[in-house]
């Protein structure tokens, strides 16, 4: 699953405990939601959140579940970064849900690993950490890919809080990316909504190059690239535009300035307030107009 070229720019992307005040650690730690890192959501939904377990073929896999509390919505399934569920995620969901989603975000490492699947303050730099971090992104696969993505999707159509008549949206992070991809091309039926960020190995050479599932997809999608991952890999927005032309699915490609990759979770070092809040917007615009 893991293209180690992809994450090389992850050696920048250390979370950013050292960086944040006293109070500010404590929420993220806690995941307490009124310290919350992130921007208030105007008019914000009432929300509820729990801790759940979702069988799937291959095992239990742990999860993070926040929705209105009040009527059904768009289930939307999300795929972390390589640093895993942790509370900044947990954070982002509920940010979505009080924004009218059911919204799950997965641990996708339960196979080897119940959440807190990488240690506090993880310093990429650290060969020993960087290898354990690895080893669990290179766990997975296509194939785990969508067994989960089938899994997940399924639990989601379950629950009261998701209504069934409407599509369901996927995001991913840095290693989440290809597993989007890989999600749309499973479920087509399903997705209605895909959106990707600072997603790595998305187009590439290989023979299981997550675009060439894109003829399969019914999705509409958002790829929102860092710059210094495009100056490694101009090629594959290239790829991607081409591909997503081909099949005559819309998709909004584009390369955010000055970002890093990793920079749109709050507890990232190279997170940017400004170019994140930019791609939130554009990724509330793509769920409200294809759910």
């Amino acid at each position: 699953m893991c293209d180690h070229d992809a994450f090389d720019d992850m050696v920048e992307y250390e979370l950013r405990s050292k960086d944040l005040s006293r109070r500010q650690f404590g929420a993220l730690t806690l995941g307490v939601s009124a310290l919350s890192l992130l921007p208030p959501v105007a008019g914000a939904a009432e929300v509820t959140e729990s801790e759940v377990d979702i069988r799937t073929p291959d095992g239990t896999a742990d999860a993070h579940f926040a929705r209105p509390v009040k009527g059904t919505h768009p289930g939307v399934l999300v795929w972390p970064d390589i640093f895993g569920l942790r509370p900044a995620f947990r954070q982002m969901g509920r940010r979505l849900a009080e924004s009218g989603y059911a919204v799950l975000t997965v641990n996708p490492f339960y196979r080897k690993q119940h959440a807190p699947t990488s240690p506090e303050n993880p310093d990429f730099q650290d060969p020993a950490t960087r290898a354990a971090l690895m080893a669990l992104s290179g766990s997975l696969s296509p194939d785990t890919a969508v067994t989960d993505a089938r899994a997940f999707v399924g639990w989601l159509d379950t629950q009261d809080a998701v209504d069934r008549q409407r599509k369901i949206g996927t995001t991913g992070y840095c290693m989440g990316g290809p597993l989007v991809m890989q999600t749309a091309g499973a479920i087509p039926g399903r997705i209605g909504a895909a959106a990707t960020f600072h997603g790595g190995g998305l187009a590439t050479d290989k023979p299981d190059s997550p675009h060439l599932l894109i003829p399969k997809m019914k999705a509409q999608f958002l790829i929102a690239i860092a710059e210094n991952d495009d100056q490694r890999r101009p090629e594959e927005k290239e790829r991607l535009r081409e591909a997503f032309a081909a099949a005559n699915l819309p998709a909004e490609i584009e390369v955010y300035a000055s970002t890093k990759h990793g920079w749109c979770p709050p507890d990232a070092r190279v997170y940017d307030h400004d170019q994140a809040e930019k791609a939130w917007g554009r990724l509330l615009a793509l769920l409200a107009r294809s759910l």
